[in-house]
């Protein structure tokens, strides 16, 4: 099930916050674990038992990590050990099935017939930074194991985060109060991130698919740009949108939620823009994987070292792909040269810093975008008018007036949407009628084009 369904938005969600109203506030948190339960078993039923599982192991471990204190290392190495091998069997063993293949030129291991859990990756992370926080004495160990499966199945965030650190939603676990304000700004919150998600990423990524129809031998470099720009709005779109519902659906609820993403499209430089994209994730790999191994405290090829290292895993955790090895491996190369020489001229450049996210921002895209590696390379090669082998002449005339023709104000609402412009207006004309009529008008669009849409996926579910 996905936020931007009729199953959810007019049953699963009006059940669900009936129940939820009703309920004692005592047994709250049961409703919200049933519930995130049903909404998992949706898309996989098979799985709630793995995720179930995950959180029985984790929570007696855990509980044995603190009352054992004299093996308190064994048992957190424990806990985690078995959190990556879950991973790493789900996600990563047809990964390493096919490198085994290749390079003995043969298959001397079969594929093993296997599906991704939806949201894996998701919840994994945040039941490590639970067993790692809870290690580190972020917090006292919780006897009961109901407010940490809540934790960890809330459905808001389930699937694609944001990845919630279990400190932030603890108090609210044990006692929150919603107010007629956290319910109308959490609706808000979920009438924007539905609207990104159905009216701008749903409906730009047409484009995109247009583009991958025509293939690299036969698009221009025009047709090149105009796909990975619509890819990078879908993209941003998409996902963003969700996690601003994950938030909203959160708020109304009584939980605040962290932001997970701050205007990233508008960054001069890639260390800004990812400070400003998958805010938590980000800050996941920081506080677990950078700051143990050293951070930047002992040394500068030290410190290369372990940024290797956290944009390798960033990369392998979106996908057991090598373009997103080589898509997370390209960004650590991009952040040193920035950080050793490029980062002071971006800074002083207004123009230059622009032009070079404009170029940056797209083709990186592409190379997380376009699993085959030999296509990702083409691809770019015709973004940059480099002739292929094999590539059809094409009327770039035709072709411009096509996609730009037929596009421009698609694009054009994206790039403006890709802006603090909109969210500056909300909040200076929020208590305005007209500012209420618009998002009643947004959320019934969103509802029409879900009605008559063929497909409505997320993108980072697969990842």
């Amino acid at each position: 099930m996905v936020f931007s369904s009729i199953e959810f938005i007019f049953r699963f969600l009006v059940i669900f916050f009936i129940v939820y109203k009703l309920a004692p506030k005592s047994i709250r948190n049961v409703v919200i674990l049933v519930a995130s339960l049903i909404f998992y078993a949706f898309g996989e039923p098979k799985y709630v038992v793995l995720m179930v599982i995950s959180i029985v192991v984790n929570h007696l471990l855990t509980l044995k990590m603190d009352s054992d204190k004299e093996h308190k290392k064994m048992w957190a190495a424990i806990a985690l050990s078995y959190d990556v091998l879950m991973l790493g069997i789900f996600k990563y063993t047809n990964f390493v099935v096919d490198n085994i293949n290749m390079i003995a030129g043969h298959d001397v291991i079969k594929h093993v017939h296997i599906t991704l859990p939806i949201g894996i990756s998701f919840y994994t992370f945040q039941i490590m930074s639970y067993v790692i926080d809870a290690y580190r004495g972020k917090f006292e160990v919780e006897k009961s194991i109901l407010p940490f499966a809540t934790y960890v199945s809330m459905f808001p965030q389930l699937i694609a985060g944001p990845i919630v650190n279990y400190r932030e939603v603890r108090n609210e676990l044990r006692k929150r109060k919603i107010t007629r304000k956290d319910v109308e700004t959490g609706m808000v919150a979920f009438t924007i991130g539905l609207s990104y998600k159905v009216i701008l990423a749903n409906q730009i990524g047409t484009v995109w698919n247009g583009v991958q129809t025509v293939g690299v031998y036969g698009m221009s470099t025009i047709m090149a740009w105009v796909g990975a720009w619509s890819y990078s709005f879908q993209l941003l779109f998409d996902f963003a949108g969700y996690s601003m519902m994950a938030i909203g659906l959160g708020r109304m609820m009584g939980f605040y939620l962290p932001i997970n993403f701050a205007d990233p499209y508008i960054s001069r430089s890639a260390t800004e823009f990812w400070r400003r994209w998958h805010i938590t994730l980000g800050r996941w790999f920081k506080d677990y994987v950078y700051i143990p191994l050293g951070g930047n405290r002992k040394g500068k090829k030290r410190m290369m070292f372990n940024l290797f290292v956290v944009w390798a895993l960033t990369g392998l955790w979106h996908g057991a792909s090598w373009n997103f090895v080589i898509w997370g491996i390209m960004f650590f190369v991009i952040l040193m040269v920035e950080k050793v020489f490029l980062l002071k001229y971006l800074d002083k450049y207004v123009v230059l810093s622009r032009i070079y996210m404009l170029i940056l921002i797209p083709v990186s895209w592409m190379v997380f975008a376009i699993t085959d590696i030999k296509q990702v390379i083409l691809y770019i090669a015709r973004m940059f008018f480099i002739p292929i082998k094999g590539m059809v002449e094409i009327n770039t005339k035709e072709i411009l007036l096509k996609y730009i023709g037929e596009y421009w104000w698609m694009l054009l609402i994206c790039a403006i949407c890709a802006t603090p412009l909109p969210m500056k207006l909300l909040d200076k004309f929020y208590n305005k009628l007209i500012t209420k009529l618009v998002l009643l008008v947004l959320f019934w669009i969103s509802i029409y084009l879900i009605l008559v849409s063929a497909e409505n996926p997320f993108l980072y579910f697969r990842f």
